[in-house]
């Protein structure tokens, strides 16, 4: 194990203590190689930008923001392919939150997501993606014909 020397502003410092009594960790370097793991986690996607993925992309925005409900309908109906659903909440007066499924490739799930995020305007964004491996079409065909465990 190596010794690494980091300086973190104080509300920073905080946030992790508390973090730290919150969860009943014993140290800091406990608590922060927790959240180093955790984050490197959040960063990495599946290598394959060719692999079929579901994907959930969450994002708050204030639709008062000139012309961004239009804006993100229209990425929406740009990749309307890869959308299943999406579910719309009004957090209150002006800020808005949508949660959007979506099935394709990890590659076209991210650039999809890449583009409502980046929209100006929007707030947070963030996308998860769970690798699926489709069954072949003649296990399609047998799991119609004699159910799932045949």
């Amino acid at each position: 194990m190596q010794r690494v020397t980091i300086t973190l502003d104080d509300d920073l410092v905080s946030e992790i203590d508390a973090f730290m009594l919150s969860r009943g960790y014993n140290s800091r370097s406990e608590a922060l190689r927790d959240l180093t793991r955790a984050g490197l986690n959040d960063l990495a996607t599946p290598a394959d930008p060719t692999r079929t993925c579901v994907g959930a992309v969450v994002y708050s925005f204030d639709h008062e923001k000139r012309e961004l409900a239009r804006r993100l309908a229209a990425v929406h109906h740009h990749h309307h392919d890869l959308s299943l659903a999406t579910t719309h909440v009004h957090l209150d007066d002006n800020n808005c939150l949508e949660v959007t499924l979506l099935k394709g490739s990890v590659g076209e799930v991210q650039h999809f997501a890449e583009h409502l995020t980046a929209e100006r305007g929007v707030r947070y964004g963030k996308l998860v993606i769970v690798p699926i491996d489709l069954p072949t079409e003649a296990a399609a065909v047998r799991h119609q014909i004699h159910g799932p465990h045949d």
